[in-house]
């Protein structure tokens, strides 16, 4: 069952530029996609298109159908229910929605009450079970602290705890891993995996790196200065991309045996 269609998308923010210019594809249940591109091609824009967050006009063409209905349709008390119980969000940079001056405990019980979790006993359950699925060992100390206190990488766990805990229908993952170290990487990554084989959960990755998104996707799209210049089975265009802008993205995968690696050795 498809539980997404971007039909013929088209972007603007200046009436004159397209973010995204003619997007089409669509996300079966269960299925992970990624979507790899430079920076600025439009791969965060495309998510808040799928979320509802985008001014009014700034779609100049086509339509987003979640869950068989289009966004346009919705009214915004349906599209915020929507977001955290359907569909959820991994940010870039979590610690930029982040309040500040709110302890994450507080933030975290906030997001699962308004989500319909009753009781502090039973949100504490919750928030310590999910921060330890991501790794993050001192529960207490985590949730008892400000998002100043903690590092980038910390905030950004924190931030994929949080969006895994309702089990989403649909994750959207922008840049999930870029503030984490290799070993994380593979932690957070297999976390996703997981939600996906137990719960049947659809995933949009976003990144810049196209071996993360090889590594986890089902289908692949290429996006290059807001359009898709490619999409396809991730096996397929791994093996026989059909871009130059495709090609490069490929070469610029480090490979272990690289010859200055192998030159080390000698």
């Amino acid at each position: 069952m498809e539980i997404l269609e971007l039909n013929h998308i088209s972007l603007t923010y200046d009436g004159i530029v397209n973010i995204l210019d003619d997007i089409t594809f669509s996300v079966r249940s269960g299925e992970i996609i990624g979507i790899v591109g430079e920076s600025g091609s439009g791969k965060s824009t495309l998510l808040h298109v799928v979320l509802g967050l985008i001014p009014d006009g700034a779609v100049t063409k086509g339509e987003c159908f979640l869950f068989g209905r289009s966004n346009l349709e919705r009214k915004r008390s349906e599209l915020k229910k929507l977001r955290g119980e359907e569909v959820a969000m991994i940010f870039q940079d979590t610690g930029r929605y982040m309040n500040p001056i709110s302890r994450i405990g507080a933030q975290y019980k906030e997001y699962l009450t308004a989500h319909g979790y009753r009781g502090r006993k039973n949100c504490l359950e919750k928030e310590k079970e999910m921060l330890s699925r991501v790794h993050l060992k001192d529960t207490e100390r985590i949730l008892h602290a400000y998002p100043f206190e903690l590092s980038g990488g910390m905030r950004q766990r924190v931030g994929i705890a949080m969006a895994m805990s309702l089990k989403p229908k649909l994750l959207l993952a922008d840049e999930p891993t870029s503030a984490l170290d290799v070993t994380m990487q593979a932690q957070v990554v297999y976390e996703m995996m997981e939600l996906r084989r137990k719960y049947g959960t659809s995933i949009i990755l976003v990144t810049h790196n196209i071996g993360v998104a090889a590594c986890m996707s089902d289908k692949l799209g290429i996006m290059q200065n807001g359009k898709l210049v490619e999409w396809g089975n991730t096996r397929d265009i791994i093996s026989c991309p059909q871009t130059d802008y495709t090609r490069t993205l490929l070469d610029s995968v480090i490979e272990i045996d690289d010859e200055r690696m192998a030159g080390k050795n000698e």
